[in-house]
């Protein structure tokens, strides 16, 4: 009897402590990772005395990259005077205009148009055009000027800092942007005769470009007999 007692009184116990155990497990497995230590992004904290968890650069923090040593032009496209920057501080060749074509066709072409006309897939279907790359005042802005605009975005184009990531090919795609607004406005003097000949082109030589225009034949003079006829 005894024994009996002491049997049901340990079931007792264990079913008790199965259900604690199952209780805890199930309200641990309800944890999300909004319940850990972690913070999120400028969330306050009271570890600092400012009560932020976003700490600032330490003073003097310098960023490097690994063509940092171009200067603040080749990272920003200003000059030291805050001006924009008129030179390429890469050289531009072949393999930074296919670079830049390849980000400019993602990129920009949407709303720019693929020959920089302003006239994009996006522009067609409603949305507000930007100017056109081969207006006077885009023609004759600096360099600079356009990787800033990619990098920190202007008037309804916001940045593409977090697409076109690296200032490589941000200025790849200036430089293509360049050869763009080039090939719409560049002299038959600067095209290459290769590639005139391939366009069907013949190359016009200084000689041939400075000649004057030849001056119409002279008709022969009429004889007098048929003045005669014209007078009567």
């Amino acid at each position: 009897m005894n024994a009996n007692r002491i049997d049901t009184k340990r079931v007792r116990t264990l079913l008790a402590t199965g259900v604690i155990a199952v209780a805890v497990v199930t309200a641990g497995c309800n944890l999300e990772m909004r319940d850990d230590s972690r913070l999120k992004p400028l969330e306050g904290s009271p570890v600092f005395a400012d009560g932020r968890s976003a700490r600032p650069l330490v003073t003097g923090t310098v960023a490097r990259h690994a063509n940092s040593e171009l200067g603040a032009a080749f990272l920003t496209g200003m000059n030291d005077d805050g001006q924009p920057t008129a030179d390429f501080p890469l050289p531009v060749n072949d393999e930074l205009l296919e670079r830049g074509r390849k980000k400019f066709e993602i990129y920009c072409s949407m709303c720019h148009g693929h020959a920089g006309y302003a006239d994009g897939t996006v522009v067609k279907r409603g949305f507000p055009p930007p100017p056109s790359y081969h207006i006077d005042r885009l023609r004759r802005a600096p360099v600079g000027h356009i990787y800033d605009v990619i990098t920190n975005g202007y008037g309804v184009m916001y940045s593409y800092a977090d697409r076109i990531q690296t200032p490589e090919d941000r200025w790849a795609v200036v430089a293509y942007v360049r050869a763009l607004q080039l090939s719409q406005y560049a002299p038959e003097s600067d095209v290459p005769a290769d590639a005139l000949k391939a366009a069907g082109v013949a190359k016009t030589g200084p000689a041939e470009a400075a000649a004057p225009a030849a001056a119409p034949e002279a008709k022969p003079a009429a004889p007098a007999s048929e003045k005669k006829v014209e007078q009567r």
